[in-house]
């Protein structure tokens, strides 16, 4: 009966409470299986020693398996690393595949367990770096940002952690088929002929070839591969799928990588503006996306994500930094420019949230009207490919 707890029966689920305990002098614990973790089967009774050691065990894995939160400046360094890792690791096992190996499953976890864990600590630094591809990188790099847009977007739907991974995966793997597409008709920077055209729409078969056969390859993952071109209104491709004959995780597949596409410069094309890509998606959604999925999806990556350039009620031009928790018209932006004047001002980062009423945005800029070719150092701190941001 002697304790320092103002109750006797409470789930342990602290350090802080469990040290009490060891400190105590408490020499033995019952514990309600039907409420809480039990001693492994057949255990005699245990010491408050081994029971003290189990539980800790228990909460360090609790707490290693939830990542800290970072700043976004912090995480664009890890991400990085993660990006060009990630590139290495998908050329790799592309390659394979191309050469008539199997996937290897266990890679791929592992691959999305690290892009999982970027996500959680800061969902705007990998998910906007991984856009942040040349041309000629697209296809291994595409795979890897819409791993981390699935993943993001399987958060903000509230699925499981299994189902998370599954999306990962499917993101990771969803063009496995253009493995089977010659890279002339890949690369090719002009217009695609008909005949090119209909080649590029038989990746989705062709990447359920190359999966159908690995059991370590779950239905889910297939379903993707093989649907993210279908459209709610029947318009896609394979199958011509209509609204609810599209699975959840096909309809995820469909913005993920329609997003990357459209925001990714290719071959043929500079990619757009993030906060425009938006907009246009949002222009398309009735027919193209499932509306619930879509606005999901633009609560995971913002209505100004991360790199937008925007203008702002006071005349400054500012670069998206990073998201608010809760409101989607508040992120923290890096002001840089005066549009009236058009002359550069001291960098400074503000938060929006705390200027409502005194500040906000008033809409999307299109960096090349401005002349400004490349903004992508103004957010990242990364060292801009085309030179000055200033044209």
């Amino acid at each position: 009966m002697e304790h320092p707890f103002w109750k006797a029966k409470f789930l342990l689920d602290s350090a802080k409470d469990l040290q009490r305990i060891r400190d105590s002098g408490i020499e033995e614990v019952w514990i309600d299986a039907d409420k809480g973790l039990d001693v492994p089967d057949g255990s005699a009774a245990v010491s408050q020693e081994q029971v003290a050691a189990e539980v800790e065990q228990l909460l360090v894995a609790e707490v290693d398996a939830k990542p800290v939160s970072t700043s976004l400046e912090e995480e664009v360094k890890r991400a990085q690393k993660l990006c060009a890792r990630s590139k290495d690791a998908v050329v790799a096992m592309f390659g394979e595949v191309r050469m008539g190996h199997a996937i290897d499953a266990e890679r791929v976890v592992e691959l999305v367990d690290e892009i999982t864990a970027s996500v959680m600590r800061n969902p705007d630094a990998m998910i906007s770096l991984a856009r942040l591809k040349t041309s000629d990188e697209y296809t291994y790099m595409h795979s890897v940002a819409v791993c981390a847009l699935m993943i993001a977007l399987a958060r903000q739907l509230g699925l499981s952690d299994e189902q998370v991974r599954e999306a990962g995966v499917a993101g990771l793997l969803h063009d496995i088929g253009k493995m089977m597409i010659p890279d002339t008709i890949l690369n090719k920077p002009g217009k695609l002929t008909d005949a090119e055209f209909n080649t590029m729409r038989d990746h989705p078969m062709a990447g359920l070839k190359l999966l159908k056969d690995n059991r370590d390859i779950s239905a889910i993952v297939l379903d993707v591969c093989l649907h993210h071109h279908e459209k709610v209104d029947g318009s896609g491709y394979p199958h011509h799928l209509v609204g609810e004959q599209i699975s959840l995780f096909a309809k995820m597949g469909a913005v993920c990588d329609v997003y990357d596409a459209i925001t990714s410069n290719r071959p043929y094309k500079s990619g757009w503006d993030p906060a425009e890509s938006i907009r246009k998606m949002a222009e398309w959604s009735k027919g193209h996306f499932d509306q619930a999925v879509f606005q999901a999806f633009v609560k995971s990556v913002g209505i100004y994500p991360t790199g937008s350039l925007v203008r702002l009620e006071s005349g400054r031009l500012g670069i998206v930094m990073e998201q608010h928790a809760t409101s989607l018209l508040t992120p923290r932006v890096k002001v840089f420019f005066m549009a009236k004047s058009k002359t550069p001002i001291p960098q400074q980062i503000i938060d929006l949230a705390k200027l409502v009423g005194r500040e906000k945005i008033v809409g999307r800029e299109a960096p090349e009207d401005w002349n400004f070719p490349r903004l992508e150092e103004l957010w990242s701190g990364l060292p801009s490919k085309n030179g000055s941001y200033f044209g």
